[in-house]
């Protein structure tokens, strides 16, 4: 343990004295360095974005030459992707799922679950209301 602090302070030593020794010239010096440094820099970033960015579409231009129908970028980016066989209600219930379509059973019993709930809601929704036209068809009568 004091090794490693007599090591901590020596390097704090050496680098104080080394702002102590330096002589105008030095210092001068010092100040372009960092004044180039904070001057050229947003430009060295714009640089460097640009050449970035080249890479990128580079290797885009290169992974879209694969064959494949779409690039996982693609679906990062939100966009609306048309998955064979999940829109199409019908054809689902219809066909059987076959053993390389992993849950496609599970969906198609989820849909059907969700249509009959909307329908019965649908059914209790409308008989409600026929409930209400009739009391109000009812009040009419009786006045």
């Amino acid at each position: 343990m004091e090794n490693v602090q007599e090591f901590f302070d020596s390097r704090f030593r050496n680098f104080m004295a080394s702002f102590s020794r330096l002589k105008p010239e030095g210092w001068i010096r010092l100040i372009w360095i960092v004044g180039a440094y904070m001057l050229l820099r947003p430009y060295l970033m714009k640089l460097g974005a640009r050449a970035q960015e080249r890479q990128h579409e580079k290797e885009s231009a290169e992974a879209a030459d694969t064959g494949a129908e779409l690039h996982p970028n693609d679906l990062r980016g939100g966009k609306k992707v048309a998955i064979p066989g999940v829109d199409s209600d019908d054809e689902e219930e219809k066909s059987e799922a076959k053993p390389g379509q992993w849950g496609k059973k599970a969906r198609v019993r989820q849909r059907k679950l969700i249509r009959e709930t909307l329908e019965k809601e649908e059914k209790r929704l409308q008989d409600e209301q026929e409930q209400e036209d009739l009391k109000d068809i009812a009040d009419l009568l009786e006045d």
